[in-house]
């Protein structure tokens, strides 16, 4: 079984590497990386169903066996037992982080790649080609007015584009969220990766058309109709809830967590790398391929954790229903009013990540800094390296911390890391801000976590649905203020978005230290009654 799941994952990065010229070693190491990962990640958990019943599976299917040693249990959510108890089978043993590593590798890759091009083709367009006045020829003389013109036309570019994309993506992900109760986890895994690679040959055409980049907005409105890749993330986390208990949530979590860090660590720096060496066009055929590969790796090998309701109509007012009612039904012991908050901190936090990330290659492109392709890889690839580090610092912090505060310590990390940067001048003062982030993605799993833990097993569905409409809520307000910010605010200081990333996260980090200190002393008081 697990001899063709590598040989799956191998087939299509050699084949991309073979074409384009790029040695195929990283993408084998990645994907057989993922493969063993993907075998231990989600062990001994157990299946819960809608009436919060604990489902085991039997490990062997053989009848005689079975026959001999009927009470011989294995709870491997690999095998997907369904919640309602109707049991799917799955020829090889797999999960769904690796269609989350793919989709995530696809999207890594091409973000800075597709910022970059719409810097070289807007300065095409103006003809500024980056070595007058105040450029990065002669980052000492005065600012440059066309290099200015430039910066604000790109930050409004991606702007217009992630606002019609996002704005799509909001209706449609909470609608696909919702449905997967019923319908299933595995349509909301495949869809939005076919929406992605729709995306990713409607860009290939404007590049070798050299199209108006205008027409960027069609391939992003594309991946907004299919759920984009907020749906995949949805669908991975419901998946997790799934098959995973209360005890051992967090860290799965983080582990889906961690394989997002891990594909866009590598993508950055084959990114980097590759458009140096052969421009934009062959990276985005690589783009295009993992997210068709990980949308038929869904198909073929991803087992289902919920029995389709054939009933279940999918443009219905229902599905939003649910989210609704997640949040204003009546609950005891202050639950909806944590769920609130909870959600608030959620959307602070994810903002910032979002809105720093969309002007990392902007702020490195520009003087003092200048850097070219590779760097931006690097620097890229260092930040996303903190998602393993997170993982690591959480899985050792849990041991002596409660996770409030440990999503505490991580803000505390991010804060400390965008001081930095907003404040860097020299390349390794800027690699001193990413160090510093090196427990920045550790709030983000915890809240997850604690999210999933105030809702009733049948309300999983619902709960990621509305976590995934916050995510397109965190993309569309995160990409309308920080874009809107650095070019409003470049004559002030070039780095301030950071900084005010740096004090809204001083909010959740009170929230989540105070409601933690509550739920500390309500389990206290609990304890005490009981005795």
């Amino acid at each position: 079984m697990f001899k063709v799941s590598i040989t799956f994952w191998m087939c299509v990065p050699l084949t991309c590497a073979r074409t384009s010229h790029v040695p195929g070693s990283v993408f084998v190491c990645v994907c057989v990386c993922v493969c063993m990962c993907d075998r231990s990640a989600a062990e001994t958990q157990t299946f819960t169903n809608t009436e919060g019943e604990l489902y085991s599976e039997v490990a062997m299917s053989d009848s005689d066996t079975s026959a001999i040693l009927p009470e011989e249990t294995d709870s491997d959510p690999q095998h997907a037992t369904p919640r309602n108890g109707a049991k799917l089978s799955c020829p090889v043993s797999v999960s769904v982080e690796p269609v989350l590593f793919l989709s995530m590798f696809s999207l890594a890759l091409q973000v800075p790649l597709y910022t970059q091009y719409l810097w070289d083709r807007i300065s095409e367009d103006l003809c500024y080609n980056g070595t007058r006045g105040g450029g990065c020829g002669n980052s000492t003389g005065p600012a440059d007015p066309l290099q200015k013109e430039v910066q604000t036309l790109t930050a409004h570019w991606n702007l217009y584009i992630n606002l019609g994309g996002f704005l799509v993506n909001l209706f449609f992900v909470t609608l696909f969220g919702s449905w997967s109760d019923r319908g299933g986890r595995r349509p909301l895994l495949i869809v939005p990766c076919l929406g992605l690679a729709v995306q990713a040959a409607v860009y290939l055409l404007v590049m070798y058309q050299k199209l108006p980049v205008a027409w960027f907005l069609l391939g992003r409105l594309c991946s907004g109709v299919s759920g984009d890749f907020n749906a995949i993330l949805a669908a991975s986390f419901a998946y997790a809830a799934d098959t995973s208990d209360r005890s051992s949530r967090t860290f799965r979590v983080a582990i889906l967590e961690a394989c997002i860090g891990i594909a866009g660590m590598f993508a950055s720096i084959v990114g980097g790398q590759w458009k140096r060496a052969q421009g934009y066009i062959n990276p985005f055929w690589l783009v295009l391929a993992t997210s068709l590969a990980s949308a038929l790796y869904a198909y073929l090998f991803v087992p289902e954790t919920v029995t389709p309701d054939g009933s279940t109509r999918f443009f219905s007012t229902e599905h939003h229903r649910a989210v609704y009612r997640l949040y204003t039904s009546p609950r005891q012991e202050g639950r909806r009013a944590r769920l609130w908050l909870y959600t608030l901190c959620f959307f602070i936090v994810v903002s910032v990540h979002l809105g720093c990330r969309d002007l990392y290659v902007l702020y490195e492109l520009s003087p003092p800094l200048c850097w070219g392709p590779e760097l931006i890889g690097y620097g890229s690839a260092a930040l996303h390296l903190a998602y393993l580090s997170s993982l690591l610092g959480l899985k050792a912090l849990q041991r002596c911390l409660e996770d409030s505060w440990v999503a505490v310590i991580g803000l505390v990390s991010n804060t400390s890391g965008l001081v930095v940067i907003s404040l860097a001048s020299t390349t390794a003062l800027m690699f001193t801000g990413y160090g510093l982030c090196f427990l920045f993605m550790a709030a983000t799993p915890v809240l997850r976590s604690k999210l999933s833990k105030l809702v009733e097993p049948s309300e999983q569905g619902a709960l990621f649905a509305s976590v995934a409409c916050v995510e397109g809520l965190c993309s569309l307000v995160s990409s309308g203020v920080f874009n809107a910010l650095y070019p409003a605010t470049l004559h002030i200081m070039r780095g301030f978005p950071f900084l005010f990333a740096a004090m809204l996260l001083f909010i959740p980090a009170g929230i989540i230290g105070t409601v933690g200190c509550r739920e500390r002393r309500m389990e206290n008081g609990e304890g005490a009654a009981v005795s």
